[in-house]
């Protein structure tokens, strides 16, 4: 015989179940450790610096 559920508990399950899917998703798609957000900015630093050290004077 077939166990009796409360259809709203079930409902209120399963949207759970997709909720958390989506906040793994989520985690993998944006997340990221403070060492890499360091390291990036710490890279992007580096490029400006030259980018900056071959750009010509404004009295040339």
């Amino acid at each position: 015989m077939a166990e009796i559920i409360s259809l709203s508990k079930a409902r209120k399950a399963k949207a759970r179940a997709d909720k958390e899917a989506l906040a793994v998703e989520n985690r993998v798609k944006f997340g990221r450790t403070k060492a890499e957000k360091t390291l990036a900015e710490a890279e992007k630093a580096l490029v400006d610096k030259r980018t900056n050290a071959h750009k010509r004077g404004e009295d040339e």
